[in-house]
């Protein structure tokens, strides 16, 4: 079982999805949620960044935002927007990403990726600032 990492002042928390078994027909792994309702599967491209943005953590789903990189590479750039704590996690796919309320924070491809985020379109309109 991998460990999970979380960053500085608990702001990123990067959880390892764990394989339950393999055989000729590929890989099963698992994850838990208590989240309901829409998601979001998000097809990117090497290069492409995404979010750009914080949460200030009033919508349940955005506290914490969780995200799965579901397939490829990923770096996860992020800040406190309240202070000076920063940091970058190189990510490789199957892994949960949990991002903390006021974390700016941004997922550059690094190869194509594809991302399974716990939230609807939406579901946190009110509580998305760039």
């Amino acid at each position: 079982m991998l460990q999970k990492e979380t960053n500085c002042k608990n702001m990123i928390e990067i959880i390892p999805i764990n394989k339950i078994g393999e055989d000729e027909r590929g890989a099963t792994h698992y994850f838990d949620t208590d989240r309901t309702g829409q998601f979001i599967i998000a097809y990117r491209k090497a290069g492409s960044a995404s979010g750009r943005h914080y949460h200030k953590g009033t919508a349940a789903t955005k506290n914490p935002e969780q995200i799965i990189i579901m397939r490829g590479e990923a770096t996860i750039n992020w800040y406190d927007v309240r202070g000076e704590a920063k940091g970058s996690s190189k990510v490789t796919a199957p892994v949960q990403v949990n991002v903390a309320p006021w974390a700016w924070h941004e997922v550059v491809a690094d190869t194509d990726i594809i991302v399974f985020e716990l939230n609807g379109l939406e579901d946190a309109k009110e509580d998305t600032f760039r």
